[in-house]
């Protein structure tokens, strides 16, 4: 991304995209009164999301029992209750179904590949579905401090082994076949990227003309083999990140609100919701609604104003396609591929 001398102005800056997990798969209804249980209670907290100022919803599903539920059948119905209670709301369905354990003990895992590539088949369909590229570790507890998980189920050494030991498995074989079936639904992938070299291997996709479309995307900064909370790190994937892309900030507990400041000052865009953090300050919860308030409060202490649903879904290309990995280079802004004998580097914007 190209920073010129007025783009930390925020008359210049796209209105602010919010987007909230409010669902956390990884938390049990035990682990805080936010979680919601009840079919009823799942889209309540969606309007309540949105009436709040968040535009983007990222959706797992419950069973009554209260543990998250891996049956596609329940996403269609929440989908079909979502569209008609948030209807310009982007819904983004987590592309891991559910990734947490049944048990203490078991396994904190993703499910297996075929049953993923059924989310290019919900109905109704989301917006996006969530792709993570290349397998990695995904640690969501190295980031953590006893404060963290103080009262919540990952005190309980079982389930903290089970998240400690989780694999994000992303092979070739899986995204390259995954993108091919969500394009030819109609879904908009949204990448969710650890680090550069997750990001250097989407743009390879997009050169062979393997994903053509808009780059939509979060940095994933939660430790355990994604991105930690080093600002450079942050700072040096944004400036490698397309021009033309949209990025969102995505941190863990109570390095949400330092990670966002940041985003919002250079334009950038924001999660939260109690997926990501239950806590506001130190030792203090902090609901979802409560951080969507928190976050409308900066951004317009900063200037910045907040996208409405139709503007988050024009700002997130909902709904374009292109043609060919030529124009999604160009809408990119990316430098185009070498025509067979140049020398020398390519330039951005010439054919």
């Amino acid at each position: 991304m190209h920073f010129l001398d007025d783009s930390l102005f925020p008359e210049n800056q796209e209105k602010l995209v919010i987007q909230v997990a409010p669902y956390g798969p990884q938390w049990t209804p035990a682990d805080s009164d936010d979680i919601p249980v009840s079919m009823d209670e799942q889209i309540q907290k969606a309007i309540d999301c949105y009436n709040a100022g968040a535009t983007v919803l990222h959706v797992h599903v419950r069973e009554e029992t209260g543990k998250g539920s891996k049956r596609l059948s329940k996403f269609n119905e929440m989908l079909g209750l979502l569209r008609e209670a948030v209807p310009e709301m982007v819904l983004q369905v987590g592309g891991s179904i559910s990734f947490a354990p049944e048990s203490e003990g078991e396994a904190a895992q993703w499910l297996d590949y075929d049953t993923r590539h059924m989310l290019a088949e919900l109905d109704p369909k989301p917006d996006q579905v969530t792709i993570a590229i290349n397998t990695s570790q995904m640690n969501i507890c190295e980031l953590l401090t006893e404060d963290d998980v103080k009262g919540t189920i990952l005190e309980q050494p079982g389930y903290f082994n089970a998240y400690q030991e989780m694999v994000s498995d992303a092979r070739p074989s899986f995204f390259i076949e995954h993108l091919k079936r969500l394009q030819a639904a109609g879904i908009q992938p949204h990448f969710m990227l650890g680090h550069v070299h997750q990001l250097e291997t989407v743009e390879r996709l997009i050169r062979k003309g393997l994903y053509t479309g808009p780059l939509i995307l979060n940095y994933v900064a939660i430790g355990g083999g994604a991105a930690g909370l080093d600002p450079s790190d942050m700072i040096e994937f944004v400036k490698r990140t397309p021009a033309g892309s949209i990025l969102t900030m995505e941190s863990a507990m109570r390095a949400v609100l330092p990670m966002n400041a940041m985003a919002i000052a250079m334009g950038l865009h924001v999660r939260v919701g109690i997926e990501d953090t239950l806590w506001g300050r130190k030792g203090e919860r902090m609901t979802s609604v409560q951080q969507i308030e928190q976050t409308v409060r900066l951004s317009r202490e900063l200037g910045r104003e907040i996208a409405s649903g139709q503007e988050a879904r024009a700002i997130y290309k909902i709904g374009e396609h292109y043609a060919s990995a030529d124009e999604t280079i160009a809408r990119l802004g990316m430098a185009p591929n070498r025509k067979p004998g140049q020398r020398g580097f390519t330039v951005p914007g010439q054919a």
